[in-house]
Parts: C-alpha cells; structure tokens; sequence
C-alpha cells in the first residue's frame, strides 16, 4: 500500500512538473521565436500607440468609418468577458433589437437588404471582420463624410479584402481596423 502511495506521488509531481511547467514552457517558448506576432495578439501600433488588435473586433460608431458587427461581448467589445448573448432567435429582446438596427441601417439605403452581419454579433462578440457585401453597403456613407469618390473608397475595400483560407475554408471577409487605419491615412495623406 505505501509502495503504490509512494509511485502516485512521484508520478503526480514528475508529470505536473512535465505537463505543467516544462511543456508550456516550450510551447510558449517556440510560438515567440516562430510565431512572434500571432502569439502576442497581433497587435497594431501606429506613432508609437497601441491601435488595436487584427483579431479583436473594437466599435466604431463615428459616420466616417465602416462600422463593426454588433458586440454581446460584456459591455461591447469587452475580451475579458468574450461571448455570445445566448438569446434564441425568438428572443424578443434580439428580435427588437436587430429590428432597430435595421431601421437605423436602413436610413442610410431606404428599401435596401440590410446584411446579416452589420445586425447580428458573432458567436464570440469580438469578431475582427465583416464581408464584403457589409463594407460594400457602407461604401457610400464613408465616401461621403470623408469627401471622397465611392471608386476611391471601395478599392480599399477591395485591397482589405481575404479570400477563404487555403480557397476553401471560411468566408471572405474585411478586417475592419485595417480598412479604417488605412482610411485615416489616406485622409492624412501618407
């Protein structure tokens, strides 16, 4: 009996020390040196500021930029309380919500489909991206606020545009920080 407590004690600590120290410890150690700007959370600094994250969606509210899906995240947008907000598409909460959402998009194209995805948040509430038809159909408003041509504004869109991964998996998609950093430095005219 002490002999089999004795083993499950040293098999505890030697693999608690193995699989809870050493292996992390390398794990992380090679995402740095192979990985470095995916395993620090891809972040964006410009003039010496943090911006933002590519893989964290953040809000845009202000009419000169392309806004981001809706966030259940927290407080919106919170990635320390990431999620969905769970309501079932009966919910009435997230029917009259989305409701007036599409209202107040629908102002800016009265008549027009709304897409999907500038009304519903993403199963995380942090998703970074939009499709192309989300950005195309805000094409108008931000052309029109920053004083420049619809052409002008869509081929950006279409420069942030990624294809599916690999061609096949996901959908494309537009990440919205870069399209609106890339819009204030056209603006600043670099």
């Amino acid at each position: 009996m002490r002999r089999n407590f004795i083993t499950a004690v040293l098999y505890t600590v030697v693999t608690t020390v193995l699989f809870g120290v050493i292996y992390p410890f390398v794990v992380t150690g090679l995402a740095q040196v192979l990985f470095h700007d995916k395993a620090n959370g891809q972040l964006i600094h410009q003039d010496g500021q943090l911006v933002g994250s590519r893989i964290i969606g953040q809000p845009f509210t202000a009419p000169q930029y392309f806004h981001s899906r809706p966030s259940a995240a927290g407080n919106g947008y919170d990635a320390s309380n990431s999620g969905g907000s769970n309501y079932a598409p009966t919910n009435k909460k997230l029917i009259d919500r989305i409701a007036g959402d599409v209202a107040t998009y629908q102002q800016e194209h009265p008549g027009t489909d709304v897409p999907i995805d500038l009304v519903t948040a993403s199963g995380s509430g942090l998703d970074p991206d939009i499709t192309p038809a989300a950005a195309e159909f805000q094409v108008a408003r931000v052309a029109k606020e920053r004083h420049l041509s619809e052409d002008t504004v869509r081929r950006l869109v279409f420069e942030h545009t990624q294809g599916r991964q690999l061609g096949f998996l996901g959908e494309p998609r537009v990440n919205v920080l870069l399209l609106n950093l890339d819009l204030d430095r056209l603006a600043r005219g670099n």
